[in-house]
């Protein structure tokens, strides 16, 4: 699934288990954090709130890891 386009698809219950999501567009997809954490790669990934991750491209993006604690950040500032 490297480089695929899944903006605003709906992964609700799909096993991403060991996919490798590198460089994929997740922008407005639906997908829990335990789906994200399956994957083998998140490289360069677009995630779901628009943000890309660190991958060649984007040296200075945010690991994965950092991209959760920001999000829970946000969401208990939401709270």
């Amino acid at each position: 699934m490297i480089r695929a386009l899944l903006a605003g698809a709906d992964l609700s219950g799909a096993d991403l288990t060991n996919a490798d999501l590198s460089g994929a567009d997740l922008t407005n997809a639906r997908i829990t954090e335990e789906q994200l954490r399956e994957a083998e790669s998140l490289e360069g990934a677009t995630m779901p709130d628009g943000q890309t991750l660190r991958g060649d491209k984007t040296p200075n993006g945010p690991t994965f890891e950092d991209w959760l604690k920001n999000k829970n950040a946000r969401e208990e500032e939401d709270e």
